[in-house]
C-alpha cells in the first residue's frame, strides 16, 4: 500500500479508527445523486459519494486498520444495485455502505459468511415502491488488484473497477419460484428506509414484481 496520502487525509483515517467510525463518518457527507466514479481522495475533499464511492472510502479507510480492501456488488431487478465495502473480524463478516437508504448500510461482524451477510439486507432492500429487489451478490473483490492505477488517491475516473466488480461471480440468493412469491415490504419499514432520503437520487421502478 503506497498511497500518498496528504496530512489532513492521514489525520482523518486516525479518527476513523474503527469500522462503526467509518460508516458514521459515511453517515455525514452527503448522498450524490449522480452517477459517479471517483476516487476516495476526491470524496473526502467534495464532502459527497454515491453508494460505489462510498464503498471504496470505506474500503480505503479500512485498510489503514489492516484489512484487506474487499467490495462485494449487490445487483437487483427494478432498482439501483448496492456496492459495500466488507470485513471480517473475529472469523465474522460485517460491512461499512453508504446508501440513500437509511436499512442499506452499517452491519455488525457477526455473519459466519458473506451469504449471511448478504440475506441480512434481503428484506430491506426494496425500491421507493416496496418491492423487494436484491437478486445476487458477488464474491468480495481486493481492490487492491487496482494500486497500480492509484485507485485510493487518483483525480481519474474508476470505472474500470466497477468494471470488474460486475464482472466478479455472482451468486443468487433465490430461486424463481421464491421471486414469484416475494411479498411486498411492510409500508412502515418503507417509510423508515427511506427516511432523509435524497429523493433525486432514488431509482424511478417500473411497474413490475420480478
Amino acid at each position: 500500500m503506497n498511497a500518498a496520502w496528504t496530512s489532513k487525509e492521514l489525520a482523518l483515517f486516525c479518527r476513523l479508527d474503527t469500522p462503526t467510525k467509518i460508516q458514521a463518518y459515511l453517515n455525514t457527507i452527503a448522498y450524490d445523486p449522480v452517477p459517479g466514479t471517483a476516487s476516495p481522495r476526491f470524496v473526502i475533499r467534495q464532502g459527497k459519494a454515491n453508494c460505489f464511492e462510498g464503498a471504496l472510502l470505506a474500503a480505503a479507510a479500512l485498510r489503514q486498520l489492516g484489512y484487506p480492501p474487499l467490495l462485494v456488488d449487490m445487483t437487483a431487478r427494478n432498482d439501483d444495485d448496492h456496492v459495500l465495502a466488507v470485513f471480517r473480524q473475529n472469523g465474522a463478516w460485517g460491512c461499512v455502505a453508504k446508501s440513500n437508504f437509511t436499512v442499506l448500510r452499517f452491519r455488525e461482524p457477526v455473519y459466519r459468511s458473506v451469504r449471511e451477510l448478504m440475506m441480512s439486507y434481503f428484506d430491506m432492500f426494496f425500491n421507493s415502491s416496496g418491492e423487494k429487489t436484491l437478486r445476487k451478490y458477488s464474491a468480495p473483490f481486493d481492490v487492491s488488484r487496482c494500486d497500480k492505477d492509484d485507485w485510493m488517491t487518483t483525480g481519474k475516473d474508476l470505472g474500470f473497477i466497477g468494471d470488474a466488480l460486475n464482472g466478479a461471480r455472482h451468486y443468487r440468493v433465490m430461486t424463481r419460484a421464491q421471486v414469484r412469491d416475494l411479498q411486498i415490504a411492510d409500508p412502515a419499514l418503507v417509510k423508515a428506509g427511506l427516511l432523509g432520503a435524497d429523493q433525486a437520487g432514488l431509482f424511478k421502478p417500473k411497474r413490475s414484481k420480478t
